[in-house]
């Protein structure tokens, strides 16, 4: 999954950015209540970091 597609699924489910780094962005959960960084490159994300997104945004 590209990171593209990542931030549709993340907004849909109302996760939304708490602030922007240098090549990392941070989003909020209100599922889990935690923050967790999402990369900001355009390449697809490696399986274990995606898995470690989704199970930090409580989408898995």
């Amino acid at each position: 999954m590209k990171t593209g597609e990542l931030l549709k699924l993340l907004s849909q489910n109302k996760i939304a950015l708490k602030r922007r780094g240098k090549r990392h962005d941070i989003y909020y959960s209100p599922i889990t209540g935690k923050s967790f960084p999402v990369p900001r490159h355009k390449t697809e994300l490696a399986d274990g970091t995606l898995d470690s997104i989704l199970k930090d945004a409580g989408l898995k």
